[in-house]
């Protein structure tokens, strides 16, 4: 496993984790993994809602309404989800 070394942290926000930790029954270093965790797998859904998003604007920058479900497919695409032919 890799280690993460982390200085300068605000000795209210190591208070914080601390107790988040606790409320958890956690160690301080399996809450910070957690949330380090969550909040990269909202930046992951975050990266992909936008390219959804460019995508489905591009297809109304070339004419036309969206297909129906086209939202859908780019989303299980962007997943690695195999269409149906």
């Amino acid at each position: 496993m890799a280690i993460l070394h982390v200085r300068n942290v605000p000795p209210e926000l190591y208070e914080r984790l601390k107790h988040l930790a606790a409320e958890q029954h956690r160690s301080l270093s399996a809450e910070v993994i957690d949330i380090l965790a969550q909040g990269v797998a909202t930046r992951d859904r975050s990266a992909l809602m936008n390219d959804v998003l460019e995508s489905l604007a591009a297809v109304r920058t070339r004419g036309g309404p969206v297909p129906k479900g086209y939202a859908a497919d780019l989303i299980r695409e962007s997943r690695g989800d195999i269409l149906d032919p």
